[in-house]
């Protein structure tokens, strides 16, 4: 293995090992965040979130503004893919593009075909998502038995199955447009390539600063703040003569892993599942939403993943890695029903305003992510075999 190739095996490995230890970190905070909220302090952990600083209550903080730190960690690591890993060459990227697409296409057909024309047809892009930190950390526990080229496939389809969320909630949950503020953002992200591609400024301080004014204008055009930490991901320096060491884009994306993974996605974990459990709970789970989600993610996925990624192996346009079955691809798609973060992130603007169906919609996706995990982790328990020896093939080279 040449020293490229041991930079980013060491460099995927820190990710993995972040993105694990976040899994059990969130896990803790669901927990906690239902325990309070349906104890009898409920209702002021509740009211808690919703108090105002700045104009802004506190959820809308976390939501808009925190999470806009963890979109600008994804496009950071996928614009690193795009440059100097997995799916820097596009054949080695093509088995992963499509279980990405077949993992949200399934999953947002069955919830249509359940809640087509009705008022919560606006939930179609919620069992579209997959949570990485919660898919990697199941990956963990079964330690040897997964192979090397199954973590690296589950990191390379999650991250583009995170692009194509993102994708959807610029496209589909903008209540209103104001074209002028969009504009200014636009202008703000085309002055930051213009440092970048124009005047070479490595410096990451006016990125930054152009980053925030950019987050506001975005926040003020209607289109979800969010985006902008996408955008301004690819506006950052990427040098890939220096192997992703010294660039600008490496240097805030190795800053970024921890405080993402222990800060924020914790902190929005304590404030998007205050779920109440009402007596009612069994009859909440039963309606044509909930279902949708739950059917989503624990049957859509692993069919969605498995029967495109068989079309794309079928038709020549890539094989599997050396060390991977198919049944270790199906195992793969019942991981990504692991909806959780960015499930309930979708939740929260398809629904904004209607407590109750946010409400059960989270509990749909709280139970669903549950059940997936658990099947997941038990299928490749029982079924994927024995533990390896660890081999070391990754997806690179792998495809025809």
């Amino acid at each position: 293995m040449d020293i490229v190739q041991r930079r980013l095996s060491d460099m995927f490995n820190k990710f993995f090992d972040s993105e694990k230890s976040s899994g059990v970190l969130l896990i803790i905070s669901t927990v906690l965040s239902l325990l309070i909220t349906n104890s009898s302090i409920g209702a002021t952990y509740l009211n808690l979130w919703q108090g105002y600083v700045g104009g802004l209550s506190l959820e809308h903080w976390i939501n808009d503004g925190l999470m806009a730190i963890f979109f600008l960690l994804i496009g950071l690591e996928l614009e690193r893919e795009l440059y100097n890993g997995e799916l820097s060459h596009f054949k080695n990227a093509l088995l992963p593009i499509f279980a990405a697409i077949g993992g949200m296409v399934a999953p947002a057909l069955i919830h249509l075909l359940l809640n087509a024309r009705t008022p919560t047809q606006a939930g179609i892009g919620i069992p579209m998502a997959t949570d990485i930190a919660f898919a990697l950390g199941i990956l963990a526990l079964l330690g040897k038995r997964i192979p090397a080229s199954l973590k690296v496939f589950v990191v390379a389809f999650a991250v583009i199955d995170d692009l194509g969320a993102i994708v959807i909630i610029a496209a589909f949950y903008t209540a209103q447009l104001l074209a002028g503020y969009l504009v200014g953002a636009f202008a703000v992200w085309a002055l930051l390539i213009a440092l970048n591609r124009l005047f070479r400024v490595m410096s990451l301080v006016p990125y930054l600063l152009g980053g925030a004014l950019m987050w506001f204008l975005m926040l003020q055009s209607g289109v979800h703040a969010t985006i902008a930490g996408v955008m301004l991901a690819f506006a950052i320096p990427f040098s890939a003569k220096d192997h992703d060491e010294t660039s600008p884009s490496h240097r805030l994306e190795h800053f970024l892993h921890k405080p993402v993974a222990f800060i924020i996605l914790p902190i929005f974990a304590l404030a998007n599942t205050g779920i109440f459990v009402g007596a009612d709970w069994v009859q909440t789970l039963t309606n044509t939403n909930s279902v949708g989600i739950a059917a989503g993610l624990i049957v859509g996925k692993p069919l969605g993943v498995t029967f495109l990624c068989f079309i794309a192996v079928a038709s020549g346009l890539c094989r599997l890695p050396p060390d991977l079955k198919w049944r270790h691809i199906f195992g793969a798609g019942i991981l990504g029903g692991i909806g959780f973060t960015m499930s309930i992130f979708i939740a929260n603007l398809a629904f904004a305003g209607n407590m109750e169906t946010i409400n059960t919609s989270k509990m749909a996706i709280l139970l669903a992510s549950l059940t997936a995990g658990t099947i997941g982790f038990l299928w490749f328990k029982l079924l994927a075999g024995p533990e390896t020896t660890g081999s070391k093939r990754t997806l690179r080279g792998t495809a025809t």
